[in-house]
């Protein structure tokens, strides 16, 4: 009899029912998976972290003396903008909520499109960025997290040290997390497995699709340079560390709005860069809960995203905030704002009909 993993609450097990039948020997019994996969990191794979993260954030350096002089014009804008929503959607809404979280169900056709859509972003497979992730829920803010920055303790030079490590540092730790672990549910979906599989290929479309947009749409190879500029390393590199302050800034800095064990916070001025990520406190609050910015007049566009697909019924069974759940947990006067599940209405009795009534 094996342990069974619970995916929407990573980490645990339970045990199939007693009417499966007789319990096994305790000798059959398979040990537990750890967490970290056998083989760590190589050499190359380390030093392709670190080109895929000094060379867009050197390219997002120089933008900006750039953008004073040459080589920003309004097809680059758009190029980018249109891949940085695809690419975080992808992250916020596809490896986030769904595959991660699986805060909404999804039809094929629009799973397979966030699969694609989150590995544009570059930040890994989605199975490796699963598996991080739900490891990371599992122990967040404490021993075995990968990337909190409380991991050195809490005094300033070790906050320091650790939103380093939060930020950027933890993605050169050696150790891999176990996906047979932590998903095994994507591990049974071939299609997912394939899209992890392709991306190298993926990361070359993302990189190289902007500049022959570009190119095309100006009939000049100069148009395909500067969106292979801003709209490739550019729009990577600020997505990239837009994602990373959730793991670093919003489990140190902001509003406590819900009660949670960890450190996880609000933080208003991410909001709209991050697509609601940044409303981490209620996250950590209800993980699988599909709208981060729960509270009015916090704006959530990768929910509202959801709310249309659901509209459209490309996704269904949509686990929206309950507020008899959560307003045990608000700390505060704030109230729940919109997109919240709907109590259903009781039904009143029937009265008796007395005897002698019309």
């Amino acid at each position: 009899m094996t342990a069974v993993t619970d995916v929407t609450n990573p980490g645990t097990t339970s045990s199939p029912a007693a009417s499966d039948g007789p319990p096994a020997a305790a000798t059959e019994r398979k040990a537990p998976l750890n967490d970290l996969r056998d083989t760590q990191k190589g050499t190359g794979e380390k030093v392709l972290v670190g080109v895929f993260v000094a060379v867009p954030l050197l390219a997002l350096v120089a933008a900006i003396p750039l953008a004073w002089g040459w080589g920003l014009g309004w097809h680059d804008v758009v190029i980018a903008l249109v891949f940085y929503y695809i690419s975080g959607l992808g992250i916020s809404m596809g490896f986030h909520r769904y595959f991660t979280h699986l805060s909404f169900k999804a039809k094929p056709g629009l799973r397979v499109a966030l699969a694609i859509a989150g590995s544009l972003a570059i930040e890994g497979p989605v199975l490796t960025w699963v598996a991080d992730h739900r490891r990371h829920h599992k122990y967040s803010d404490r021993e075995g997290d990968p990337h909190s920055p409380w991991r050195f303790g809490d005094d300033w030079k070790a906050l320091s040290k650790g939103l380093a490590w939060a930020h950027i540092g933890w993605m050169f730790n050696g150790n891999r997390t176990s996906r047979e672990k932590f998903c095994p549910d994507l591990l049974a979906d071939r299609k997912i497995v394939r899209i992890s599989d392709w991306f190298p290929a993926l990361v070359v479309a993302s990189l190289l699709a902007p500049a022959l947009i570009g190119g095309l749409w100006s009939w000049s190879w100069q148009g395909a340079v500067t969106a292979f500029f801003w709209a490739s390393l550019v729009r990577v590199a600020f997505l990239h560390h837009i994602t990373w302050s959730i793991n670093s800034i919003c489990h140190t800095f902001g509003k406590e709005e819900f009660e949670v064990r960890d450190k996880s916070r609000n933080v208003n001025w991410l909001a709209i860069l991050s697509f609601g990520e940044s409303w981490h406190n209620l996250h950590h609050a209800d993980p699988t809960c599909a709208r981060h910015g729960a509270l009015r007049g916090q704006i959530d566009i990768a929910a509202r995203l959801i709310w249309f697909a659901e509209k459209l019924g490309w996704a269904y069974d949509v686990r929206w905030p309950d507020p008899a759940r959560l307003n045990g947990k608000l700390t505060g006067t704030r109230r729940l704002g919109s997109m919240t599940r709907r109590t259903p209405a009781v039904p009143a009795k029937k009265q008796p009909i007395r005897p002698g009534a019309a």
